[in-house]
């Protein structure tokens, strides 16, 4: 991942060495149960099985394709057995982690999650935390994309940022987050980038990119923000239209889609997405876990899905995520603090 430099405004939420892990809390598991656990991962060398992966926003989004995509992979490599894949969505995603916190010591659970449920903590106000989670892989990294409706009438992102500047009201901006996600801190930097006062934005957010997706194409909304890899499908479709994308450079997905930085707006912005599990899981449960995911990762028929979505390795696991997580944390509750969302 790309690291901010004095040189240019950027926005890119990553690693940061040396943060101090969080500390994981264990449920007393027996020896035997543990044991028992550890069969179905990578101690006992058999499938992984009953796994379940709560997706905490509708479906059609971004977490339900990365959790749906990775449950096809494992299963298809027979890493698992049949994993179920279900939607519990609410409140930017804090309905489903305060699921996840309260399934403790439930080692057959995980939540797909990311930046979104970070932010969606803090102007949620939600009880949960992601400290009280189970931190298990940062699976990818995902460019950030603006695009208008097939019929608009801003044919590029110069023109655009031209109508926005005149009027930020009435010129509305769709994301799949809740205020504090990615797709909500996109058009934020962005606005304060191209010189509009960020709380003069009109941001409307949805559920997750499945309902998105509708309000944009049915031009509710002037221009949508959110990961690239959502819209592919509606762009080979002609739907809609990528006018740019966040990334350092051009997207092999989107080749004649140029990155802000070409259109003279100088930002960098990069979502990404993990796996967290309950607390006081057993450390068999949580190996297994790691286990499969990790198996996934090297996997052929995972890297064939990244490059189909054009998503970005950022593969890490256990303490490395703990402390990417810790990180993520305080960056967002820093940004969410100067645009008076977060105390």
């Amino acid at each position: 991942m790309s690291t901010r430099t004095p040189a240019r405004r950027s926005v890119l939420l990553g690693v940061t060495a040396g943060v101090t892990a969080l500390a994981l809390s264990a449920c007393g598991a027996t020896a035997k149960k543990q044991e028992a656990s550890a069969g179905t991962g990578a101690a006992g060398g058999s499938q992984a099985s009953n796994l379940q992966i709560m997706v905490p926003n509708s479906p059609g989004g971004g977490y339900d394709t990365t959790a749906r995509t990775a449950a096809k992979v494992m299963e298809t490599a027979k890493i698992t057995s049949a994993i179920q894949v279900f939607n519990l969505p609410g409140a930017g995603g804090t309905v489903g982690l305060q699921r996840t916190v309260n399934e403790k010591g439930n080692g057959k659970l995980a939540m797909q999650m990311g930046l979104g449920v970070v932010g969606a903590a803090y102007t949620q106000k939600s009880q949960a935390t992601l400290s009280d989670t189970t931190p298990i892989a940062k699976l990818i990294e995902e460019a950030g994309a603006l695009v208008v409706p097939k019929d608009s009438p801003y044919p590029d992102i110069t023109a655009l940022v031209a109508a926005w500047k005149k009027d930020p009201k009435k010129v509305n901006v769709g994301g799949g987050s809740s205020p504090g996600g990615p797709d909500h801190l996109l058009p934020m930097q962005l606005a304060k980038a191209v010189g509009i006062d960020p709380k003069a934005v009109s941001y409307i957010g949805f559920d997750g990119g499945g309902e998105l997706l509708p309000a944009l194409i049915g031009n509710k909304i002037a221009f949508g923000a959110s990961g690239f890899g959502e819209f592919l499908d509606q762009v080979k479709a002609g739907q809609v239209k990528v006018l740019a994308v966040t990334s350092e450079k051009r997207i092999e997905a989107l080749p004649d889609v140029p990155t802000l930085k070409e259109s003279g707006i100088d930002l960098v912005f990069t979502n990404w997405r993990g796996i967290v599990a309950p607390p006081g899981i057993s450390d068999a449960d949580k190996a297994t876990w790691i286990d499969a995911l990790t198996k996934m990762h090297a996997s052929q028929g995972w890297k064939d899905e990244m490059t189909k979505r054009g998503w970005t390795d950022a593969f890490v696991t256990g303490d490395q995520f703990t402390s990417f997580l810790k990180e993520q944390d305080a960056s967002v509750a820093e940004i969410l603090k100067t645009l008076g969302l977060a105390s």
